[in-house]
């Protein structure tokens, strides 16, 4: 979200900063309801979205360096973690279906 604030104010940054606090808050929203999954499936179910949205969210991050809305080297910090926490997710879902 702090990233997102950074974006201009023109249609462009508007659009791309309400996608990227979307799909960015929806990660963690869903990972909190993973931690409290009464069954293995359902745990599963909210990492599995936990993990779309982070692809997401890398989605929006390499749309705002493509198109120049911020200097690369602000927005490159913030993909690295969203591809990091994509591995970590994918992990956490292949030794669950183990």
């Amino acid at each position: 979200m702090e990233l997102a604030s950074k974006l201009p104010d023109t249609d462009e940054g508007k659009a791309i900063r309400r996608q990227l606090c979307k799909s960015g808050t929806s990660v963690g929203a869903n990972l909190e309801e993973a931690d409290g999954s009464l069954t293995l499936n359902d745990f599963i179910y909210k990492v599995d979205i936990a993990f779309k949205e982070s692809k997401e969210t890398r989605y929006w991050l390499r749309l705002i360096i493509d198109r120049r809305l911020l200097k690369k080297d602000v927005v490159v910090p913030h993909l690295n973690e969203c591809v990091e926490l994509i591995k970590i997710l994918s992990t956490i879902i292949y030794k669950c279906l183990q």
